[in-house]
């Protein structure tokens, strides 16, 4: 298990988004945190915070002692156990400009509060046992959600719906492990558990849930990355107004003059619960100058990059070799070739040009908006179903400890099957059970906790 040193400080950081708002707030946690309090507000009716019961909000000021007051706060006390943190927490909400939060902060500090590492109040949660590190990387998915459903997602990881289910998988290994260590300790008096059908059954089972929950990791990192779509084609053909249509909205600079758009621009969607980051590229040309050879270099990086590609060409025009080998050169990417200018004369025939579906569209009135959204979301879940409830695999790291368990699982019933030795098997469980703990942080290097948090914003 991770060890963490250090607990006996108290910490103090901005919780609320920098700039100004209406509200801001100032969190601080450890075994100092209400006296840090005590020092810096001043009540009205003159109760003493530390009579406090937890849950308890005040509303005051705050200042150093004796010196001049800094701001109207309302001021909540949440004590140990039953906090974000298990320890004893402050939360000061104060007026929401940067001025305000910055020298409500800066009391906290002179007063006997050091500033928080990014991510420290999460990760304090998780290395006082209120939350394991899955529940705790949900965290990070509820705040970077971009969709519904993706929020959905991340809830129920942070409320524990990948946690129970591993910790079914896991009792179920353990509970076979034990079995088997009864007959390397107890090889006279132990059945060997190997020789009934217990044991490939229990291991059956197992396999199973590994696999249910490896298959929805396509759809689980979709939710949390995002779908990367890169809109590419010959200058003109319409990419910026096919951009500003999905948005509904006008991001891209539009004009009639061929290679207005001279770098890539990214933008964030949503198509039914389905995060998008949509891109639009410079025009696939031959580069004119270094500013366009550099536009098109990353457009191409770009591409290399998608999920989906959506190769646009102008309906009401013939299509050229030039459309025909930019097709060509998009390998291993689903494509979807979208003619624009619907609103015009068809011209443009679109026979022997492979693509994983054909849409036809007018970026300028958004017909054919909404089949282009369907196919954008058929081939973005690849026939599978968009998992809106039950445990959702979001992390790659989960995804390769899950396919570690799944892989000593299979060798530890393939070796019971052969009646190899009984070490074997069990070796196996061990290794699949470490696995699957690497998830919720039961066994975890130190390295890996810090990377996790480290990803976190420094007031949470």
């Amino acid at each position: 298990m991770y060890q963490y040193k250090g607990f006996d400080d108290t910490i103090a950081a901005i919780s609320t988004p920098s700039g100004p708002g209406g509200i801001g707030i100032v969190r601080l946690s450890g075994s100092d945190s209400v006296a840090v309090l005590e020092k810096i507000f001043v009540d009205p009716l003159r109760r003493p915070v530390r009579d406090w019961k937890g849950f308890t909000a005040r509303h005051g000021w705050l200042g150093a002692p004796g010196g001049q007051l800094v701001d109207e706060v309302l001021v909540t006390v949440m004590r140990a156990p039953r906090s974000y943190t298990a320890e004893d927490v402050a939360e000061i909400g104060c007026h929401g400009g940067t001025a305000a939060v910055r020298a409500v902060l800066g009391l906290c500090l002179q007063h006997g509060a050091r500033l928080a590492e990014p991510g420290e109040f999460t990760k304090r949660a998780f290395l006082n046992g209120r939350l394991d590190l899955a529940q705790a990387e949900a965290v990070l998915d509820v705040i970077s959600a971009g969709t519904s459903v993706a929020l959905r997602a991340g809830a129920g990881q942070l409320k524990g719906e990948l946690s129970i289910e591993l910790e079914s998988v896991r009792s179920r290994l353990l509970t076979v492990l034990a079995g088997l260590e009864a007959v390397l300790n107890f090889p006279e008096d132990a059945t060997d558990v190997r020789q009934e059908d217990a044991l490939p059954r229990e291991l059956d089972a197992a396999l199973q849930k590994l696999d249910q929950l490896l298959a929805t990791a396509h759809s689980g990192r979709i939710l949390r990355d995002g779908l990367k779509v890169v809109i590419c084609g010959k200058p003109n053909v319409g990419k910026s107004s096919l951009l500003n249509a999905l948005l509904r909205e006008p991001r891209a600079i539009v004009t009639d003059v061929a290679g207005t758009t001279r770098d890539t621009l990214e933008e964030r969607a949503d198509i039914d619960g389905i995060p998008l980051r949509l891109v639009d590229t410079a025009g696939l040309l031959d580069p004119r100058d270094k500013v366009e050879e550099e536009a098109v270099r990353r457009s191409r990086l770009m591409i290399a990059e998608a999920d989906i590609v959506l190769l646009v060409v102008d309906g009401s025009c013939q299509m050229e070799e030039a459309d025909r080998a930019i097709r060509s050169a998009i390998q291993n990417r689903h494509v979807i070739l979208v003619c624009n200018k619907s609103d015009l004369p068809r011209v443009a025939a679109l026979d022997g040009v492979e693509a994983s579906a054909t849409v036809t569209v007018s970026a300028l009135t958004h017909a054919g908006l909404e089949p282009l959204k369907a196919q954008l979301l058929k081939v973005a879940l690849d026939g599978r179903t968009l998992p809106v409830e039950g445990a959702v695999v979001t992390s790659l790291r989960h995804v390769e400890a899950l396919r570690l368990a799944r892989e000593c699982v299979a060798r530890a019933r393939q070796s019971a099957l052969a009646h190899s030795p009984a070490e074997f098997s069990a070796e196996d469980l061990k290794s699949a059970v470490n696995a699957l703990d690497a998830i919720t942080g039961r066994n975890v290097d130190a390295d890996v906790v810090d990377e996790i948090f480290s990803r976190f914003c420094i007031g949470k």
